[in-house]
This record gives C-alpha cells, structure tokens and sequence, in this order.
C-alpha cells in the first residue's frame, strides 16, 4: 500500500510554468507505476501522464505532450510533472495515482490516490 500526496499547484497565467509533486509513503514505492490525472468541473477524470515504477517508460496525454514532463525520484519517494507552456484548459484539479509496476492510462486501474491539487490558468 501506498499514501500519495499531492502539492504544487496554484494560479498562474497562461504560458507560465508548474512543477507538481506526488510524495509517497511506503517503503515499497519503487515497486509503483504513478500517474498524474485531471479533473475539470463538469468533465470526467482524464489521463495526463504516467512513469514506470523504474522510470524507464513514460506516457503522455496528446494534449500535454511536448508540454508537461513526468520524472520521479525514488530516493525520494516523489514524482514529479512539470508543466510548462501553461494554457487556460489545463484548469483542473490535479491527481496522482498509483499501481505496481506498469503505467496504465484508465483510472480506473489506479487503486491509490491522492488528495489532488487544483491547477487554475488565468487568460
């Protein structure tokens, strides 16, 4: 099992910058692929990116590829999304999640979450 906690977001401009960190507890957090997720209101939870439990596999939503970058630090116990370019449809709460071993893009294959942390990009 793992506890996930999510910090970083905040209100910024369009085509500003964000770093978001998903600190884990547990000893065994080198064992979970994490993913980053979304929620807007009215909208349903959408993928954004995930990171193997090595963090040699990434995956990335077409909307935020080129964009955000997922990273993880397992001496840590945090993963990371930097998000860059900053556009007003990233408003969201954001989430991380996690499951053992391999990236999935459902959420529904995630059985441990965070909080979230709400993202709001002004025009």
């Amino acid at each position: 099992q793992v506890q996930l906690v999510e910090s970083g977001g905040g209100l910024v401009q369009a085509g500003d910058s964000l770093r978001l960190s998903c600190a884990a507890s547990g000893r065994t957090f080198s064992s979970y692929a994490i993913g980053w997720f979304r929620q807007a209101p009215g909208k349903e939870r959408e993928f954004v990116a995930a990171i193997s439990a090595s963090g040699g596999t990434t995956a990335y939503a077409s909307s935020v590829k080129g964009r955000f970058t997922i990273s993880r630090d397992n001496a840590k116990n945090t993963v990371y999304l930097q998000m860059n370019s900053l556009k007003p449809e990233d408003t969201a709460v954001y989430y991380c999640a996690g499951r053992l071993l391999q990236t999935n893009q459902a959420p529904a294959r995630y059985p441990y979450w965070g909080q979230g942390t709400q993202v709001t990009v002004s025009s």
